[in-house]
């Protein structure tokens, strides 16, 4: 396989940008999307504020950036696993594990929207890999028993699985299976469960064998 060449400008263009984008990290960590600032972050790497947006024309550029990342970590993450056992359960422990290794990054793509922003064609594509791993689980372990109420909106719900194949059945699977298991996620990171006594992992653990078995 032929290597491209990379000059040592194009190094030192994607060596800043990394940087940039662990200050907008820690950013984010400390002070929450809201508060992400281009201007404090070329002050923090003795930049002015023009020259940092030589690397990132604006803050939506470097919030992308930072989506397009964090998306396709997730997406590595399913595929590896999906590659020793494409189950539902081995999906559902990588995505959680995923999640808790890095909280303020789940929760950019999969918590509160950012006001103002919208996200390009090309992010949207990369969520939608994830969506087809998780379809192609489902179709494998799907039954021959569709839901009459889901299939009589089959279309509308395509539009969502990006086209997949998958039967009624395996759509509808799909949809309740990711609905359910982020929304345990996003109360655990978000903090929800703090001081209520009980062990998130255990909770996951009892709505994914309700998914599975039910």
């Amino acid at each position: 396989m032929t290597e491209i060449a990379v000059s040592p400008r194009g190094r030192y263009r994607a060596q800043v940008r990394a940087e940039i984008k662990q200050r907008a990290w820690d950013q984010i960590a400390s002070s929450g999307v809201s508060a992400l600032s281009l201007n404090a972050i070329a002050k923090q790497m003795g930049m002015s504020g023009p020259a940092l947006y030589r690397y990132f024309a604006s803050r939506d550029e470097l919030i992308t950036g930072l989506i397009g990342d964090a998306y396709r970590s997730l997406a590595d993450a399913l595929r590896a696993t999906a590659a020793d056992s494409a189950d539902l359960a081995g999906l559902a422990h990588a995505l959680r594990g995923w999640a808790l290794e890095d909280p303020h990054r789940y929760l950019l793509i999969y918590g509160t929207p950012v006001p103002g922003y919208h996200a390009p064609d090309d992010i949207t594509a990369i969520a939608s890999e994830i969506m087809s791993l998780l379809l192609d689980a489902c179709a494998s372990a799907s039954s021959s028993a569709d839901s009459a109420a889901f299939d009589a909106h089959l279309e509308d719900h395509r539009r969502w699985a990006g086209g997949h194949s998958a039967p009624p059945s395996a759509l509808h699977r799909a949809l309740i299976f990711w609905t359910r298991l982020h929304g345990v996620l996003s109360l655990e990171l978000a903090g929800h469960f703090a001081g209520m006594g009980f062990d998130p992992a255990q909770l996951f653990a009892d709505e994914l064998n309700n998914l599975l078995t039910g």
